[in-house]
């Protein structure tokens, strides 16, 4: 393989992971501090998607405003989900809350998915492109689109991650992920943290639809893969770990990649299926996985 192909496969892959590396980190943070399964994580992407598309397309906003309706229309949406349906079961449900919200979520999953179809069928609904162009590297060229979609998705999750980091809010956060029952005693709203998170979670999806819109276009049931995806980099990592989701994000991106180049279309999802299986049978925690501590600012 010469230098030039190489290139363009490990660039490829990390373009292909940061945008996979947003998505973990919405699902790792829903689990990580409320220890909720969401399987119905892929359909606030195809909100995202759809959120976006109108914004762009009906209403005829730029790509950068298009991008942030979509964010804060699935932010919104995941507020008042967490609020009607998880916080009533966790005030009814103390027991099996696992299985409990594996089972809610997977029923918002079948439900966003038929309404999505019923409101605006089964017609895929794209855009060309949110900003005209290529980048030529030698022989290779990338569009503008997957550039600056990388860079947004980098960007927020460095923004996010300081906000976990460097604020008031963000170390409440942290601190349920760690000890729920402590937090409380020192003072923090467990109903705030709760809500806030799975709202910004919400908002990760939705972000990650609503930029690969050019690439992936709004479907009804377009967030099955993105959520296979983001569960395959949770088991990479370690269940609710947050800073590590970024590197298995990458990580997975290129093994893809590498995958695709190699063996052929298809072949990507099934080595990445394979090193699953190995890692649940050998280092079930994670690869990043430290013993003992749960914490979604690893």
């Amino acid at each position: 393989m010469d230098p030039i192909q190489l290139f363009n496969i490990v660039l490829t892959g990390l373009l292909r992971g940061g945008l996979y590396a947003l998505m973990a980190v919405g699902l790792s943070v829903v689990f990580g501090v409320m220890n909720i399964p969401n399987f119905a994580h892929g359909e606030f992407y195809m909100l995202g998607a759809y959120f976006s598309y109108f914004a762009y397309t009906n209403f005829h906003f730029g790509p950068v405003s298009s991008i942030l309706c979509a964010a804060l229309g699935t932010l919104i949406i995941g507020a008042v989900m967490e609020k009607t349906l998880f916080y009533p079961l966790r005030k009814r449900s103390k027991k099996n809350w696992i299985m409990n919200t594996f089972l809610l979520t997977l029923g918002i999953s079948i439900v966003l998915q038929n309404g999505a179809k019923m409101l605006w069928g089964n017609t895929y609904r794209g855009i060309t492109q949110y900003w005209p162009g290529n980048i030529s590297i030698d022989s290779f060229k990338i569009s503008n689109d997957r550039v600056v979609g990388f860079s947004i998705a980098m960007l927020t999750i460095a923004v996010f991650w300081l906000f976990l980091n460097k604020t008031r809010m963000g170390r409440a956060i942290r601190a349920v992920s760690q000890d729920e029952t402590g937090a409380s005693i020192v003072g923090v709203n467990l109903n705030v943290i709760h809500t806030l998170t799975f709202a910004l979670s919400c908002l990760l999806a939705g972000l990650a639809g609503a930029i690969l819109l050019s690439i992936s276009p709004a479907y009804p049931f377009m967030g099955l893969q993105p959520l296979y995806k983001s569960w395959f980099v949770l088991i990479l990592v370690g269940m609710g770990n947050v800073g590590a989701s970024i590197y298995g994000g990458l990580i997975v991106g290129l093994l893809e990649t590498f995958s695709y180049m190699k063996f052929g279309a298809g072949w990507q999802d099934v080595v990445s299926l394979a090193i699953i299986i190995l890692i649940l049978i050998f280092k079930p925690r994670g690869l990043f996985a430290k013993k003992g501590v749960k914490s979604i600012s690893e």
